[in-house]
């Protein structure tokens, strides 16, 4: 049995929380750990925004299991949440499942650069409140027969492609920022890029998405 051992309880809370968030949105979700040193890395796909998402945690001490001392696997997010003990700040890594083919593609390590044009926090909380009454309003104004599901993610999909100010970022990344608790009260946040890839990066956590047109270029198979 491998035993995770969280820097406190506020990082085992907040591991729980993204855990719980994820499953909201997909009750059978899978996640892929990494662990080196006291670093820990958890990956996730919310399926309704297209979008990685990514939660780093501190560990009390360097990783290690016997002589492994880095940790590369795909579990099951609810038997990773029902083992997190937050009093104790531990949690036990569940048993590998076959990863969805995101698992299998993340961003790279390194080569990240910031990228200017990003609104101020505000305006982007603005922005993704807006797009929920436009598409509340749009939705409701359709006819009943009109109300099919294809119709109301083609609705979904024209406002959450958006992108935010002068950048390349879909609007639908800061909708999943805000909707996993990334955007909370804070004035912390950055966009970064690195090959294919753009990273909304907050306190809390990161979205990662692939930009429109640079297919899989300078992704990391691991």
């Amino acid at each position: 049995m491998t035993v995770l051992h969280l820097a406190d309880e506020g990082e085992a809370a907040d591991l729980a929380a993204f855990l719980s968030r994820l499953l909201h949105y997909d009750r059978g979700a899978a996640v892929r750990l990494q662990a080196a040193g006291t670093a820990l890395a958890v990956f996730g796909r919310p399926p309704s925004f297209e979008v990685l998402a990514i939660r780093a945690a501190r560990l009390a001490k360097p990783y290690e299991n016997g002589l492994d001392v880095t940790l590369d696997v795909t579990v099951s997010a609810g038997e990773l949440l029902e083992s997190v003990d937050e009093s104790a700040a531990t949690a036990v890594v569940p048993g590998a499942v076959t990863g969805p083919p995101w698992a299998g593609v993340l961003p790279p390590r390194g080569g990240w650069r910031a990228v200017p044009g990003l609104p101020a926090p505000d305006a982007l909380r603005a922005m993704v409140g807006a797009g929920v009454a436009e598409f509340r309003s749009r939705t409701q104004e359709l006819a009943a027969e009109q109300r099919t599901r294809a119709e109301l993610d083609r609705v979904g999909r024209e406002i959450w492609s958006r992108t935010v100010g002068d950048t390349q970022l879909p609007v639908r990344a800061v909708h999943a920022a805000q909707s996993l608790g990334f955007l909370r009260a804070t004035r912390e946040l950055a966009l970064l890029s690195s090959g294919a890839w753009l990273r909304l990066r907050t306190p809390y956590g990161s979205i990662a998405v692939r930009r429109a047109g640079l297919g899989t270029l300078d992704v990391s198979v691991r």
